[in-house]
């Protein structure tokens, strides 16, 4: 059986996703407090930088203690991660390591509300083009993929909620699209 072994380990995403989920909860709070927005776009920064991170590791990369974006993104790109990096994603690399680094540690920092949702909704896309959603995306509402996806799994392994399916079809999805084609 091609492919059965050990499983990555997806804890780094659910974090990705809870990070998201509480931007999204600090968001709906009509509060437009400077630090109170700057929690907001720390949690969207933790959410990309946690979902980069995840990626690397599910293909063996040991990654540094870093809050880089941009370097993120590079080790992705070249290490043949399968994360999807959107355009803003790169494009706004360095607003978001910023993110990370100056909302905890310059008391002069802000981030104005309107980038904050600019953010959340780009960075909603970002996750969402990974997989990373509650809900069982489509390609998995077929028995059939969700088949030919537990041929990567060890023998008795099956994933415990539709989020869990989305981030192992994202991680094997290259694998799949090639072996698609094969009899």
């Amino acid at each position: 059986m091609k492919g059965r072994g050990s499983v990555c380990d997806i804890r780094l995403f659910r974090r990705a996703w809870l990070d998201f989920k509480s931007a999204e909860n600090l968001l709906a709070v009509p509060v437009n407090d400077e630090a109170y927005i700057n929690n907001v776009a720390y949690h969207l920064q933790q959410a990309v930088e946690k979902t980069l991170k995840a990626f690397l590791e599910c293909v063996g990369v040991t990654v540094p203690n870093t809050h880089d974006i941009d370097k993120l993104v590079r080790m992705s790109g070249n290490n043949g991660s399968c994360a999807i990096v959107t355009q803003w994603i790169e494009e706004k690399a360095d607003m978001l390591t910023r993110w990370e680094t100056d909302t905890r540690c310059d008391i002069d920092y802000c981030v104005e509300r309107n980038k904050a949702v600019e953010g959340f909704e780009e960075i909603r896309a970002f996750l969402d083009v990974n997989g990373l959603k509650e809900e069982l995306r489509d390609e998995l509402k077929m028995d059939e993929q969700k088949n030919r996806l537990r041929e990567f799994f060890p023998k008795n392994f099956e994933p415990g909620s539709d989020f869990e399916w989305n981030c192992f079809y994202q991680i094997y999805r290259k694998k799949l699209e090639k072996t698609a084609d094969r009899p």
